[in-house]
C-alpha cells in the first residue's frame, strides 16, 4: 500500500528517489505513465500488466477506447530502479507534467503520482477546498 506525501529534487540526469516506504513495492520493475491531471503515475510492473491484460484487444473497435489506450500506452515506460532507489523520469514525461526541479511523490493506496511542486500545490488547495463536496458525491462500499 502507497501511502504519504514526499517532496523530493529531481537530479541534473533526471532522476529522482522513490521514498524508501515503497520501494520494495517497486524493486521488481515498474512503470512510469501519463497521468490524467498533468501527473506522471507510477504502477508495479505486476499491477500494470494486469491492467494491460483487461485493456486488450476486443476493445480495439471502440474510437475512445482506442484514444484512452493511446493516451494510456504510448507514453509509459518501464524503469527499475537503481542501487540508490532513484528512478529515471523520461524527458517527455517531466515535459508532460511540468517538472523541472521539486516534485511532491504521493502514495495513492495502490499507485504512486508525481507531481510538479506547482502542481500539486494547487491540486492540494483544490482539495482542501472541496474534498467535503468530493466525499458526499460518493458511494460508500460496505
Amino acid at each position: 500500500m502507497f501511502l504519504g506525501t514526499y517532496e523530493h529534487r529531481i537530479d541534473p540526469r533526471g532522476r529522482v528517489a522513490i521514498p524508501a516506504k515503497f520501494r520494495e513495492e517497486l524493486r521488481a520493475g515498474l512503470v512510469l505513465a501519463q497521468g490524467f491531471d498533468r501527473c506522471i503515475y507510477v504502477y508495479p510492473l505486476k499491477m500494470w500488466q494486469e491492467m494491460a491484460e483487461k485493456h486488450a484487444a476486443p476493445l480495439i473497435a471502440k474510437e475512445k477506447l482506442r484514444r484512452i489506450s493511446r493516451f494510456i500506452f504510448s507514453p509509459a515506460f518501464t524503469e527499475d530502479l537503481d542501487r540508490l532507489g532513484r528512478v529515471l523520469l523520461p524527458a517527455t514525461l517531466r515535459h508532460y507534467a511540468d517538472i523541472r526541479d521539486v516534485v511532491v511523490i504521493a502514495g495513492l493506496n495502490t499507485y504512486v503520482e508525481i507531481w510538479s511542486k506547482e502542481h500539486w500545490d494547487a491540486e492540494k488547495a483544490l482539495m482542501d477546498e472541496q474534498g467535503w463536496q468530493l466525499a458526499e458525491g460518493m458511494e460508500l462500499r460496505e
